[in-house]
């Protein structure tokens, strides 16, 4: 009989753990970095000037688009999910989801209305075929070390917001100072060296993900509770079919239907009163709760109590990512258009060496890691070893390129003779800079990687606290940043376009929402895992991903209307709006603890 033991991916190891893993961390970091790196320029492109490049949208319009595509990337990973699980295995479908993400960035690098949507249909699929796939390669990796997953999954968590972090800063900047094709060609080109990277050196993966493995009682827990069977029948997979489409329609056409102002419009009818738009997703929406109530209610007493109380977490996320994600939206509108950004004399000064330190710190502990896998795969993955050095090359190179034209336009520097000459220190308070608007979003990695260990040490504490308190805490940390931007705001008269309100409260605006984002996205589908039977653990991770991809939806919505209130009432009172939203959520999470605990079983 074949050996499943996983000890020999621990004879080549970098610190303590299997040389794959590192080549799993590298592969993620730059899909992430293409990630973020293109998510940072989206808004701002479609909605800067004609003059600057973009395409002068308005901001309803950039919205509705990236609601839906943030939301379309979630659903997606269910596609993805299954072809690996059934089809194509694990391997392929990461190689599949890089290249279209690689083709996705390169198309939207020519910036022709055709490329940008068939780039961004590209990332879609390909962020299916991608996301899902790396963590359960790692999940077989350390099928036999158990003990070790946790610190896995914290190094390769490392390296999510490792490449998030890069991509924002790099890609944002380029973007902004250069060329919006630049960022996203920049984006591209990363995520080509992780492809590559990964498939010169899959081998060291063994067997792992090569053949999809069948959902067997080897590899999924059905001890957790005893059910009998409950399959799908043909009324429930029509009903599945007809939300399917019905979502899927409004995601798409829904923003087509807005930017085109009406003339391309599927949803031109009335049903009961409402538009056809919301009458299409409505209608989806309670055909779900309908089969999700039915189906849960088929389950034993303990079983269905359980799954109510992830259904109820699942609730709560949709409003968590729904105000959270306003980040790469509204936010950096804010940033752009409402922050004062320019720097001047000794602040100037204080920020390059900040935003130096932030940059080469990470840089170089990374290629640390980088040198240690070098050492230990060269011998046997020579070209893979190569490509992966290259791109950090390339890296360093554009990390200094940056750094150098920050200085010089500054003033920090002249350029005499062919010759770099640092200028005096008394020039210092004649300096300035400004800060691009996505340099902001870096601070959400900064912070996670910073207070990540923080958390951990809270949670494995006496004072751990239970699962609809880190919800609730979440979502009044989430409301705390928002109130800051509001109070930040509230000087700025109604219709106003511009102002220059003190970067300091989007910094604190991170810094509460990253705390916030550490008591909810880490543990949610920790509490999926312990709670629901193996049996049925895809079906409810489905009905959380459909909620995470109802919260990104819903952070369009919410800024599609930041105009019309802006206008109105000023843009204070739309950060306010999401400020009493998130306190109301939060007091629901904690109103409902006695009755979650008790559903929850004694689950932790």
């Amino acid at each position: 009989m074949k050996s499943t033991s996983t000890d020999h991916f621990f004879e080549s190891n970098v610190l303590g753990h299997p040389s794959g893993l590192y080549v799993l961390f590298f592969t993620e970091m730059w899909e992430r970095f293409s990630y973020y790196g293109m998510r940072a320029l989206l808004v701002m492109f479609f909605t800067s000037a004609l003059v600057d490049g973009g395409w002068n949208w308005p901001r309803e319009h950039a919205m509705a688009i990236f609601g839906s595509y943030v939301g379309l990337v979630y659903l997606s990973t269910m596609l993805g999910g299954y072809f690996a699980d059934k089809k194509i295995g694990y391997r392929w479908a990461v190689v599949v989801g890089a290249l279209l993400m690689t083709l996705g960035h390169g198309a939207m690098a020519i910036e022709t209305p055709f490329f940008i949507y068939l780039g961004l249909t590209l990332l879609v699929f390909g962020s299916g075929f991608f996301k899902p796939n790396m963590t359960s390669i790692i999940s077989e990796m350390y099928k036999n070390h158990p003990e070790k997953k946790d610190g896995a999954y914290t190094i390769f968590y490392m390296g999510v917001n490792a490449g998030a972090f890069f991509g924002i800063l790099l890609c944002g900047y380029l973007g902004e100072k250069v060329g919006w094709s630049i960022g996203f060609g920049l984006a591209g080109l990363f995520m080509l060296f992780g492809l590559v990277q990964f498939w010169l050196s899959q081998g060291i993966f063994g067997d792992i993900g090569l053949k999809p493995i069948k959902n067997t009682p080897t590899n999924i827990d059905n001890t957790k509770d005893q059910e009998p069977p409950n399959p799908f029948t043909a009324w429930q997979l029509t009903l599945i079919g007809i939300m399917i489409i019905a979502g899927l329609s409004w995601l798409i056409f829904e923003p087509v239907a807005l930017i085109s102002n009406g003339s391309v419009n599927i949803f031109d009818f009335e049903l009961f009163g409402l538009a056809g738009n919301n009458f299409t997703i409505i209608a989806a929406l309670l055909l779900f709760i309908f089969l999700l109530v039915y189906r849960i209610s088929q389950y034993t007493q303990n079983t269905k109590e359980k799954m109510i109380a992830v259904s109820f977490f699942a609730f709560l996320t949709i409003f968590f990512w729904a105000i959270f994600e306003q980040a790469p939206g509204s936010l950096t509108i804010f940033a752009r258009d409402y922050t004062n950004r320019v720097l001047e004399g000794n602040s100037s000064l204080i920020f390059l060496i900040v935003d130096a330190l932030m940059t080469f710190i990470p840089l170089g502990i990374i290629s640390w890691v980088l040198f240690l896998l070098f050492k230990q795969t060269y011998g046997k993955y020579a070209k893979a070893n190569m490509v992966l050095s290259f791109s950090f090359l390339m890296l360093w190179i554009i990390a200094i390129w940056k750094l150098l034209k920050d200085v010089y336009s500054a003033g920090y520097l002249s350029l005499s003779d062919s010759t770099l000459d640092i200028l005096m220190i008394e020039k210092v308070t004649e300096s300035l800079i400004e800060i691009p608007a996505s340099w902001f979003a870096i601070l959400n990695s900064l912070f996670i990687i910073t207070m990540a260990p923080l958390f951990s040490k809270w949670w494995e504490s006496k004072y751990n606290p239970s699962a609809n308190m880190k919800f609730g805490i979440g979502m009044f940390l989430l409301a705390l940043g928002m109130a800051c931007v509001a109070i930040g705001a509230n000087g700025i008269e109604p219709g106003a376009k511009t102002a220059s309100v003190s970067m300091v409260w989007l910094i604190l605006v991170f810094f509460f929402h990253t705390m916030g984002e550490l008591c909810i996205s880490p543990v949610g589908l920790s509490y999926v895992s312990k709670l629901v039977p193996g049996r049925m653990i895809a079906f409810m991770f489905g009905v959380w991903y459909l909620a995470v991809a109802i919260g990104m939806k819903g952070a369009g919505k919410f800024g599609e209307n930041i105009d019309k209130i802006a206008n109105e009432n000023g843009i204070s009172y739309f950060f306010w709006i999401l400020t009493t939203v998130s306190i109301v959520m939060a007091c629901i999470s904690i109103a409902f603890q006695p009755m979650i605990k008790k559903m929850m079983h004694g689950v932790k």
